[in-house]
């Protein structure tokens, strides 16, 4: 154990120099701002503990694991607020799959053991937050800035944006993980209402859009502790009050398990297989129950972080 951690450091540390120097060679010559040591160094080294951490809970494959690198990247070096938000998703995630699998393996017919992530899923859940952190560092520098919807609000619609897809994605997991076990009964078809079996896409039940909400609010709680730490007091007295981004989390977990049980029920296959397993393509001996055979799984995961992303700043707009 001793050793990893000692080869991590000792692998991290001159690709961050090397990084570092690269900047101050640019930035002389382009005028860019130079990004310190040390952030290059979280930067690299954060996301390598988090892929390992993944890789040994059996969370991430390894291509999940490369492509989590360069998501992580990307979140850290443009704010530890955004590497928090990733952090609180990916653990409590990883951990809400686990949660009564033996349970989850009767009712899903592709389900891995662990909730192992190859690298399709890392991009589809965290790819919208890391384009959005590319845009952040490009329009508003490298760093941490509390949510300004006046008078800094570009630099906080992205901030938004961010916490949106990552808010969206535990919330969605929270929903399907946690509440399709704890519900009593079957969920109903969030587009007619009508009972579904369970592990059926678009199907709902209040304990799953309550959890969806708790997923969401883990996640703004993060990136408001984060704030508070990294951000230094004067900035955050003359900035507007922080708290409320706690429940705008909450909001986006809600808010993306809603819209992906909506694409979930018209645009993605469920049906029942001779088993009693909900399966999500057509075939022979396959039962339908609901959806079109148009978007996978990926896809409804992806699309649900991109809108809410651009939704969920306007939805703080009303709250903060």
């Amino acid at each position: 154990m001793r050793q990893g951690f000692l080869l991590l450091f000792l692998f991290t540390l001159p690709i961050s120099m090397i990084m570092w120097l690269s900047n101050a060679f640019i930035s002389s010559t382009l005028g860019i701002e130079v990004v310190e040591p040390a952030r290059w160094l979280s930067a690299t080294l954060l996301p390598i503990l988090l892929a390992w951490w993944g890789l040994r809970r059996r969370s991430l494959s390894f291509s999940g694991a490369v492509s989590g690198l360069v998501v992580g990247f990307l979140l850290t070096l443009g704010s530890y607020v955004f590497f928090m938000n990733l952090l609180v998703f990916f653990v409590s995630s990883s951990r809400a799959t686990k949660f009564k699998s033996a349970k989850k393996r009767k009712l899903e017919d592709n389900f891995k053991e662990g909730g192992e992530r190859n690298w399709v899923q890392v991009v589809c859940n965290g790819g919208v937050a890391s384009l959005m952190a590319l845009f952040y560092m490009i329009d508003c520098g490298i760093g941490e800035h509390p949510i300004d919807l006046v008078y800094n609000y570009r630099c906080s619609w992205l901030s938004l944006a961010i916490l949106g897809a990552l808010s969206c994605c535990n919330g969605d997991t929270w929903a399907s993980e946690i509440g399709t076990v704890l519900s009593t009964g079957d969920p109903v078809l969030i587009t007619s209402l009508r009972s579904v079996p369970r592990g059926t896409n678009g199907g709902i039940t209040f304990i799953g859009l309550v959890v969806s909400l708790l997923g969401g609010l883990v996640v703004g709680i993060g990136h408001y502790l984060t704030l508070l730490m990294c951000v230094s007091s004067p900035v955050m007295i003359s900035a507007p009050p922080q708290w409320p981004i706690i429940f705008v989390g909450a909001v986006g977990g809600l808010m993306g398990s809603l819209i992906d049980s909506i694409l979930g029920a018209t645009m993605q296959f469920s049906g029942m297989d001779s088993e009693g397993k909900i399966v999500e393509r057509p075939k022979e001996g396959v039962i339908p129950i609901s959806g079109s055979y148009i978007l996978d799984n990926h896809a409804v995961n992806l699309i649900s972080s991109l809108l809410t992303a651009l939704f969920l700043p306007r939805v703080a707009l009303l709250i903060m």
